[in-house]
C-alpha cells in the first residue's frame, strides 16, 4: 500500500455548485493543490431550476428525484452539459487538463436500472462495482488528465441512467483503491457532520462505520447526510484509505489532514 501513489476522489455538491464565487474558490484551491484527482459533481438544484424554466414537473420522494423520460433529458442537459463543461472549462483555465465524462463515456461506470419496488424511480441506475472500466481511468490518469464526472451512468443497452453522485464517487474510489492509495472526500457547504446544523462548532470529527445506524436512530444525522455516510461506510469497508466529509472552502486544510478540519469516517 505504501508504494502506491495517492489519488483523491472528490465529490462536490450542495450550495458550492450554486454559488459562482464558492465554486471558483474551490477550483482555485483544487488546481493549486498538486494532487492527482478524480472529481465528481452533483447538481440537483440546477436541474430543478431548469425544470421550472422549461415547465417540466418534478417529483421527489424522500429527497430522491423520480426520473421519467423528460427528467432524464433534463439531467443530461444540466449535469452532462451545462455543469460538467462549466467545471471542465474553469479547470482548464487554471492549468488543469480536465476531461468531462459521464459513466457512459469509455464504458466507465455501467449500471443497472433500479428495480421497481414500492416506488418506481424511473430511469435511475445503481452502478455495478465490478464493471468499472479501470483501464480507461488509469489511461487518463497516467496521461495526466483529470477526470470530471457528472452523476450519469448507462445500462449497456443504449439508455442513460440518473445516479446518486455520492454513490458514483464511492464506486470510483473503491475501483481505484486497487491501484492507488485512495482518499474519498465529500464536499459541500458545511464543515462536516454536525450534531447541530446551526452550529459549526458541533462538528463530529470521527465516526466509526458501526456508529452510523445509531446516529441515525437518535436523529443526529439528517436525511440528506445518511446516504452520504452509508456510501462512506461502504468505501471504508472496501479498503479506501480515508473517507472525509467537509466544507469545500476548507479544502487546503482537509488535504493537509489538519485536525478537526472535517469528519473522518473510519472502520
Amino acid at each position: 500500500m505504501k508504494n502506491k501513489e495517492e489519488l483523491w476522489v472528490l465529490k462536490v455538491g450542495g450550495k458550492v455548485l450554486e454559488d459562482e464565487m464558492a465554486l471558483a474558490t474551490f477550483l482555485d484551491q483544487l488546481a493549486t493543490s498538486g494532487k492527482r484527482f478524480i472529481l465528481v459533481h452533483g447538481g440537483g438544484k440546477h436541474a430543478s431550476a431548469l425544470a421550472e424554466k422549461l415547465g417540466i414537473p418534478q417529483q421527489m420522494v424522500d429527497g430522491r428525484r423520480i426520473t421519467d423520460e423528460a427528467t432524464l433529458e433534463l439531467a443530461l442537459m444540466s449535469y452532462a452539459g451545462l455543469l460538467n463543461k462549466k467545471v471542465v472549462a474553469q479547470l482548464q483555465g487554471r492549468g488543469i487538463n480536465a476531461v468531462g465524462l459521464s459513466g457512459a463515456d469509455g464504458n466507465t461506470v455501467p449500471a443497472m436500472k433500479r428495480p421497481v419496488g414500492d416506488i418506481d424511480y424511473g430511469w435511475v441506475g445503481d452502478p455495478i462495482p465490478g464493471e468499472v472500466n479501470k483501464l480507461f481511468l488509469l489511461t487518463l490518469l497516467h496521461g495526466n488528465l483529470s477526470p470530471v464526472f457528472c452523476a450519469l451512468t448507462h445500462d449497456k443497452m443504449g439508455h442513460m441512467l440518473n445516479t446518486n453522485a455520492d454513490t458514483m464517487a464511492q464506486t470510483l474510489a473503491i475501483a481505484m483503491s486497487h491501484h492507488y492509495r485512495v482518499k474519498l472526500l465529500y464536499l459541500f457547504e458545511k464543515k462536516g457532520v454536525l450534531r447541530d446544523l446551526d452550529r459549526e462548532d458541533s462538528l463530529i470529527p470521527l465516526i466509526r462505520r458501526t456508529d452510523i445506524q445509531a446516529l441515525s436512530d437518535t436523529g443526529v444525522i439528517s436525511e440528506g447526510m445518511l446516504p452520504k455516510l452509508q456510501n462512506a461506510a461502504k468505501a471504508v469497508e472496501a479498503g479506501v484509505e480515508a473517507v472525509l466529509i467537509g466544507a469545500a472552502s476548507q479544502l487546503p486544510h482537509i488535504l493537509s489532514d489538519e485536525a478537526e478540519s472535517a469528519t473522518h469516517v473510519i472502520d
